[in-house]
């Protein structure tokens, strides 16, 4: 028995099955994880979201951002961008019960036995472990209602920047989002940015990665996280494990086996 976890699939799938074939991943005996960010970008996105939808792959997922846009657009809130390639989900039969599934996934998993916290961009610097999910369970609970649309027609926006016990509504609903979905810099004093996706190296001064702020839980908890292909899997914190490697764009998509901490790799096909 193993437990993988594997980076951005961005509709990669034949690239996903070669991955899993290289592990011999047994779906009665291993168990699978995914950063989330199942779709978009690659060849085959429908392939990606039915096989982790179906129970006999015995795999999960958190919520990513591209999945989000993709509610959006199914939702008709936003227009397609023809590099997603998703069309193919508009045309399925099963269409609407792909998009039902996919709101009712989680935006944090805590794995109970390994305590690993897998998240898809990152967890706000203001947070502990208990807010991180107490936090996640209420985004979920309202994207998983009846009026989840509405959530999501308000969701395109980067305020409020800064995280407080206080926020209400709407706002407390974003930030929340934001961090779990989108987050990648913050400024020293924590407040969120979106607008750079440069390299950290490159980054302006003023910027920090999300991960290099303090934050205790930052340097006791084992984090797994996608979103940041740039990062092209380096964090220099042993806990800390970013696997989104840019597979759509020409890279690679990566692996980790939670045991012994193996990287398994397998290059774009095209």
């Amino acid at each position: 028995m193993a437990t993988y976890i594997v980076g951005d699939l961005h509709g990669c799938f034949n690239e996903f099955q070669l991955l899993l074939e290289k592990v011999n991943y047994d779906p009665k005996q291993d168990k699978l994880f995914l950063t989330g960010d199942l779709v978009a970008r690659g060849e085959d996105s429908l392939a990606c979201l039915r096989f982790v939808k179906d129970p006999a792959n015995n795999a999960k997922t958190v919520l990513g951002n591209h999945d989000l846009h993709l509610l959006a657009t199914l939702l008709g809130i936003k227009r397609v961008k023809p590099n997603d390639k998703v069309e193919p989900i508009f045309q399925a039969e099963d269409r609407l019960e792909l998009q039902n599934w996919l709101r009712n996934q989680p935006l944090a998993i805590y794995h109970p036995t390994h305590k690993f916290l897998l998240v898809h961009a990152g967890i706000s610097p203001e947070w502990d472990l208990a807010t991180t999910l107490n936090c996640a369970k209420e985004a979920e609970t309202l994207l998983q209602s009846s009026q989840y649309a509405n959530y999501i027609t308000q969701m395109y926006e980067n305020n409020p920047q800064r995280w407080s016990d206080e926020l209400q509504g709407i706002e407390r609903w974003r930030y929340i989002i934001n961090v779990f979905t989108r987050m990648r810099f913050c400024y020293t004093d924590k407040r969120l940015d979106f607008e750079c996706k440069l390299p950290v190296e490159e980054a302006p001064k003023e910027l920090v990665a999300w991960f290099e702020l303090d934050n205790p839980l930052y340097k006791k908890q084992e984090i797994i996280f996608g979103h940041w292909a740039s990062l092209m899997g380096k964090c220099f914190y042993p806990n800390i494990h970013a696997l989104d490697t840019g597979c759509a764009w020409g890279s690679h998509l990566t692996m980790l086996r939670w045991e012994d901490k193996q990287i398994f790799t397998q290059k774009r096909l095209k």
